[in-house]
């Protein structure tokens, strides 16, 4: 279980966002705009060794911000948003890690085979991070597309997991519902990708204390990583310190 920072660009600035609020035409909910350009928390997480972020562009204007994250802290990000089978490469040439997939692949409520292979095409199977964002519908928690405004068919079960696995190095699921409100984790996701989960999965959303991450290790069964963002002090919180979650690698 290791922590895994973020980067969260929103018309070219560090912002942390409700991402549910993200909307076509619309101001969205945020929770923090920082300072700093997104290349200092680049620099950041390379002083302190902690490879396997995401940097995620939420919204036109931010290619060039993400560019700048990605040589402060060359092979170490991911990256994503916006991105498919013909720009895919050339973000890898920018120095990311992996790219990170959502409605590329995942389009008019249904995944796309089609697409999915034309990516793994592109840029190899072990450079390619599927993100599952996902919320309850039903039953059933459904892979959340286009700023979360759009509910897909595909289910977050193990069938449908061990099928993306074949096509991807890692999962990113944020948990769309409580994602960004700082009330704490989906514990009912948790468990369920702690039993399901087949490759490497990063879990993202209402984390807030340290209890939580404690949730996570145990629900998650130690096989989730996981991601901090507006509980986090860099971010203009106050239930986390980032000194306290870069040290937090290998102790669960």
């Amino acid at each position: 279980m290791r922590f895994r920072p973020c980067i969260d660009l929103h018309q070219g600035q560090v912002k942390q966002i409700v991402g549910s609020t993200l909307r076509d035409g619309a101001t969205p909910e945020t929770n923090f705009v920082a300072a700093y350009p997104p290349a200092y928390f680049a620099e950041l997480y390379r002083r302190d060794q902690l490879p396997g972020g995401h940097v995620i562009m939420l919204g036109p204007g931010n290619e060039q911000a993400a560019s700048q994250a990605l040589a402060a802290f060359p092979g170490g990000l991911q990256v994503g948003g916006g991105i498919d089978a013909d720009n895919a490469p050339s973000w890898l040439d920018r120095g990311a890690a992996h790219v990170v997939v959502t409605s590329y692949a995942f389009r008019d409520g249904q995944l796309h085979r089609d697409h999915l292979a034309r990516v793994v095409k592109a840029t190899g199977r072990d450079r390619l991070v599927l993100d599952l964002s996902c919320g309850k519908r039903g039953d059933h928690y459904v892979v959340m597309t286009d700023r979360w405004q759009q509910a897909t068919d595909f289910a977050i079960d193990a069938d449908n997991l061990a099928l993306l696995a074949e096509s991807c190095g890692e999962f990113l699921i944020h948990a769309t519902d409580v994602e960004g409100k700082q009330q704490g984790v989906d514990e009912e996701l948790i468990a369920l990708l702690g039993d399901i989960v087949p490759i490497p999965t990063t879990y993202a959303g209402g984390v807030r204390s340290r209890a939580d991450i404690d949730t996570i290790a145990q629900l998650g069964q130690n096989k989730l990583d996981f991601t901090v963002g507006s509980a986090l002090d860099i971010f203009g919180g106050t239930g986390l310190r980032y000194e306290d979650m870069a040290a937090v690698n290998g102790t669960h």
